[in-house]
């Protein structure tokens, strides 16, 4: 992620002005923002409502109103009060973590939310020594809210985010990173963490020493991120340049730079190439672009153009196959963008698979024109990373975030892999780096 709309305002009075803000690309700009809201106190509150600071004391207890339809939460981190949220109490009620309301094994709702009463309010009241919210409803039930729980609540928005991602921060690069690239050694059944957090980082990693006498290690390796994703193309691919699918990847031809599978509305999240073997020929060196910092340098050099492929819907297909052309249900365009946060999470860019552009007819020339500068910048040699992959190492790539191509080559290559969704790896991911109780925790507040 590395661009962002503005956050606008701090929490004031337990109240976020919103705005309509305008992409910007991510720097210390957005870490800078959230800084000055965490550590900015919030002014004074007058609302009538019953309000805690969970940091060490009781702040106030106003009395108890059989109006009173909202809790008033302060949490602080250290000697900042980090915010201050109204929180519905239907909300409260409805996040209830008690067994009765979860189920304590699947962790989901037992609760049946619309039986809760309409003017549900709080009975009796209590901050414990551990600084747990207890709270008995005008209904009878009994909950209890921990520090962190309600820590998790008030996070700003831009904050949740950014943690529904995980925590590792994408950086950015160019060609140099050939000089290290993100790497691991393969491991059967060993940890996957190491290689997720590079992906997650660079938006690749390699894993050598893979056994390559078949492609049953590489199958093994994929799997244990999570299911392979079932295509037209078939589940895990093993194949030879023979037109055994109608798609020029299947061909000995040279190929720019683009991402795989953009006429799905959900395209791939990972994918992965082992070239198991080579034979009675050269070429067919791999090229990785990352479409994140290319379209990084389209801001700065032209909002303008960044903005038209970040809104303008573009339509694709996959028609080669006899019987078979599939298309997303709409267009989406080149570069999208988080709703929460407006940072940059998915680039979209084959323009072997294109269709239609949404525009006008008399329109599209802009299209075109934006279009062109960020191929431009794709193509700057600067930013194009080229490695001849070799039996034993296979390439995992973010197919939402790192463009891939090759060069032409002759002789016989045997290539195997496959694809991986995009919720499958990130949930992996942040079950091996967060921990389970630190994702379940955060359910409610995502």
């Amino acid at each position: 992620m590395f661009a962002t709309r503005g956050v606008s305002g701090l929490l004031k009075a337990s109240r976020c002005v919103a705005r309509t803000p305008a992409r910007t690309p991510y720097t210390a700009l957005v870490t800078s923002r959230i800084s000055r809201r965490f550590n900015s106190s919030s002014a004074a509150i007058r609302n009538n409502h019953v309000r805690y600071w969970l940091g060490g004391a009781i702040l106030t207890r106003d009395p108890i109103s059989s109006t009173t339809t909202q809790t008033e939460i302060k949490v602080d981190h250290g000697s900042v009060i980090v915010a201050a949220t109204k929180i519905p109490n239907i909300w409260l009620r409805d996040n209830c973590q008690c067994t009765a309301c979860v189920h304590d094994s699947t962790k989901q709702r037992l609760l049946d939310t619309f039986s809760i009463p309409e003017n549900l309010h709080i009975k009796e009241h209590n901050l414990s020594q551990n600084n747990t919210l207890k709270i008995t409803w005008s209904d009878g039930h009994k909950s209890a809210y921990s520090h962190d729980f309600l820590a998790r609540i008030v996070r700003p928005a831009e904050i949740k985010a950014q943690l529904r991602q995980g925590t590792t921060k994408p950086a950015l690069w160019d060609a140099s990173i050939a000089s290290n690239p993100p790497r691991v050694l393969y491991q059967p059944d060993g940890p996957v963490a190491p290689m997720l957090q590079h992906i997650r980082k660079h938006g690749f990693c390699y894993v050598d020493k893979v056994p390559h006498g078949s492609p049953s290690a590489t199958e093994s390796l994929l799997r244990s991120i999570a299911f392979i994703r079932e295509t037209h193309y078939g589940s895990f691919y093993d194949f030879t340049a023979d037109l055994a699918s109608q798609d020029t990847a299947y061909t000995n031809l040279a190929l720019e730079a683009h991402t795989d599978t953009t006429y799905f509305s959900d395209p791939a999240g990972l994918q992965a190439f082992h070239l198991l073997s080579h034979t009675d020929g050269s070429g067919g060196a791999s090229l990785l672009v990352d479409g994140f910092h290319a379209a990084h340098q389209l801001y700065d050099a032209d909002r303008a153009a960044y903005e038209i492929l970040s809104t303008v819907p573009v339509h694709a297909h996959a028609s080669g196959n006899e019987g078979v052309s599939i298309q997303p249900y709409r267009g989406f365009p080149v570069l999208e963008h988080d709703a929460a946060t407006a940072s940059l999470v998915r680039v979209r860019w084959n323009s072997s698979d294109r269709a239609g552009i949404g525009l006008p007819i008399d329109q599209v020339e802009t299209w075109y024109g934006a279009a062109r500068k960020f191929d431009a910048l794709v193509k700057r040699r600067a930013n194009e990373y080229w490695e001849q992959l070799r039996p034993g190492r296979v390439l995992i790539f973010d197919n939402w975030r790192v463009l891939h191509g090759r060069s032409r080559f002759t002789g016989k290559r045997r290539i195997c892999g496959g694809y991986i969704n995009r919720d499958d790896w990130i949930s992996r991911y942040k079950m091996e780096v967060l921990g389970r109780e630190d994702v379940l925790g955060g359910l409610a507040s995502s």
